[in-house]
């Protein structure tokens, strides 16, 4: 048995002091969001309960989906590094970025100078997109959706290359018969009325798994607790969604919570369980919310 934990969205606070040149553009419409609403939304005491709850059960690997960050500003990384190295070592967690990683242009850089070592695949190429890392029956597929946009958008993007890329991971690793979990901040498909935050190229992606097929995705960005299933080659693929993982009741959307999987079996009779725990009605304390069998 293999236990995966998944947590996503931690937007860590608070925001150090930005210098004006820092607020050109679309962070200044960031930080007065956060001073606003946001900093009320995601706390730092219900992220520390849903991270003690996450280490109580003993996962076998976490993975993170994104969002450390608020708006970008330089000094927010390296607090963000303290906060990962706390969750656990560079090779039991694996990290995709956000689109509030990447919030600006000039922040491109960053999620990878910081925090490149949880972004690393097996073959330690630097900053490469998708990247593979073997864990247990596991293989780790970690994609960047994370781009900059303009403000009031929070969309993602695959470029082609990485498309290209996965297939021949995702090939790879079923021949080796390996449950293939694909890891993405935006999730694969999205309706209508989230056409400003979705995944623009998402078609691209769900055509290549629906050829080449994995046993799982696991996402963040819409801080809710998701699933649905994608087309597969022989078997439909789970897609699921977590909430942030600081979200405070009531919030805006879910209360904060964390999905664990746990993965047994065999290529071709896998037997995946999914338990979702999250934030009581109240608050005070982190229960089990729902429990699901995805394979097997």
């Amino acid at each position: 048995m293999f236990v995966l934990a998944h947590l996503s969205d931690p937007h860590l606070g608070p925001l150090p002091a930005p210098r004006w040149r820092e607020l050109l553009g679309k962070r200044a419409t960031g930080l007065i969001n956060w001073r606003r609403k946001r900093h009320r939304i995601h706390r730092g005491d219900v992220l520390a309960r849903i991270v003690a709850d996450l280490k109580a059960r003993a996962p076998d690997h976490v993975a993170v989906t994104g969002d450390l960050v608020n708006i970008s500003l330089p000094g927010e990384y390296p607090p963000a590094l303290g906060w990962l190295a706390k969750l656990g070592p560079p090779h039991d967690v694996t990290l995709v970025p956000g689109n509030h990683d990447i919030y600006v242009g000039g922040a491109a850089p960053f999620p990878q100078r910081h925090w490149g070592d949880y972004m690393r695949g097996d073959d330690a190429t630097e900053g490469a997109f998708p990247f593979v890392r073997r864990r247990g029956p596991l293989a780790l597929i970690g994609l960047s959706s994370a781009v900059a946009t303009a403000p009031f958008m929070a969309t993602g993007r695959l470029d082609i290359g990485q498309v290209a890329r996965l297939a021949g991971m995702l090939d790879d690793c079923g021949r080796q018969g390996l449950f293939r979990v694909v890891m993405i901040h935006h999730p694969p498909i999205s309706p209508p009325a989230r056409r400003f935050k979705r995944l623009v190229d998402g078609a691209g992606l769900r055509a290549v798994l629906a050829r080449h097929g994995a046993e799982l995705v696991i996402h963040g960005h819409d801080h809710r607790h998701s699933l649905i299933e994608l087309k597969g080659p022989r078997a439909p693929i789970p897609v699921l969604g977590v909430p942030s993982a600081s979200e405070a009741p009531p919030g805006e959307y879910d209360r904060a919570g964390y999905n664990l999987y746990f993965i047994e079996g065999r290529a071709g009779a896998w037997r995946c369980e999914a338990i979702s725990r999250g934030l009581s009605v109240g608050g005070d304390a982190v229960v089990e919310l729902r429990r699901r069998r995805l394979a097997g």
